[in-house]
């Protein structure tokens, strides 16, 4: 239901400072306004209620009764209002640590780790927040983002990860029903599981094939997904084969779910990036706190994380 009736908002902080105050100059010094604007706003207020909210004379100035009432409600509802701003704003301060990253990452990669972090530092409230479709990642309304980059964003600051191998998998029991798959020219008799993300830097099918050095082929069926997420859930399910970034399915080639079904593979030149905000890095005890573990949770390769992107 549409909140009515409601006073043109401005004049309601006009309004609050003047009789606090009992001076329009007051309230344009503390507002940082002009006198006149101070007057302009309680007048348009008193047009609005249709009723006087000041008596003026030539040395004083003070509410009338309508006015003494009104200002009380006033400054309770912008105290209130204040107050939940606040809470919004500063909601557990320096212990919240707020991360943005695509649903892959968080649901394959960050949230199965995340635990031993909560584990060792309960006085921290993480906030993981999924965004597919970025276009400027200095926008983003976080402390540290985590994505899958090819070039360096700008107006951010930018720290590599790790490189990626991307390669086909598939779950056992797929592997189990296609016993002709024993090399890459068997795939096209597969039903393959297509990322349909144009807005994406990941590889497709069609790249693969070419960055390899092999000719395209046409699969036998596919199965266009929208998520990866669910794309690798459904060669969980058995339901085809699919392209596999490394350390996103890592866990689950460790647990025999997925298996590879041929041995080619891509290295990426693309990296997965540590994001801060230029000015914000690290200003904060709990996100130095974070940052500094998820390096830790960095891929065992016996190699340093690459430190700049490729041409």
């Amino acid at each position: 239901m549409k909140i009515t009736p409601l006073p043109p908002l401005n004049s309601l902080v006009a309004f609050e400072a003047a009789a606090r105050h009992l001076s329009f100059t007051l309230a344009a010094t503390e507002l940082n306004v002009t006198q006149g604007a101070i007057s302009r706003q309680v007048r348009l207020l008193e047009d609005y209620l249709g009723k006087t909210l000041f008596e003026r004379t030539t040395r004083a100035m003070n509410l009338t009764p309508t006015g003494s009432h009104y200002y009380e409600t006033v400054r309770e509802s912008l105290l209130q209002l204040a107050g939940a701003t606040g809470d919004i704003r500063n909601w557990r301060g320096e212990l919240q640590v707020t991360v943005a990253t695509s649903t892959a990452m968080a649901s394959l990669w960050l949230l199965p780790k995340v635990a031993e972090f909560q584990r060792n530092h309960e006085e921290i409230d993480l906030r993981i927040i999924a965004h597919d479709y970025v276009k400027d990642y200095s926008r983003l309304d976080c402390d540290l983002a985590l994505y899958y980059c090819r070039s360096a964003p700008k107006d951010m600051q930018v720290t590599p990860l790790f490189s990626e191998e991307v390669f086909p998998v598939c779950s056992p029991g797929y592997l189990a029903k296609h016993p002709e798959l024993l090399g890459i020219e068997q795939l096209a008799g597969c039903t393959w599981l297509w990322l349909e993300d144009p807005h994406r830097d990941w590889i497709g099918w069609p790249e693969w094939f070419r960055r390899i050095g092999l000719p395209g082929q046409e699969p036998k069926h596919r199965i266009k997904i929208n998520s990866y997420s669910m794309l690798i859930q459904s060669a969980l399910n058995g339901q085809g084969v699919a392209l596999a970034w490394n350390n996103l399915v890592n866990n689950h080639l460790e647990t025999g779910a997925l298996v590879r079904p041929v041995e080619e593979r891509l290295a990426s030149e693309a990296q997965f990036c540590l994001l801060e905000p230029l000015g914000r890095s690290s200003s904060r005890q709990s996100v130095r706190q974070f940052r500094d573990w998820l390096i830790t949770e960095l891929p065992s390769s016996g190699t340093e994380p690459p430190a700049s992107f490729q041409a």
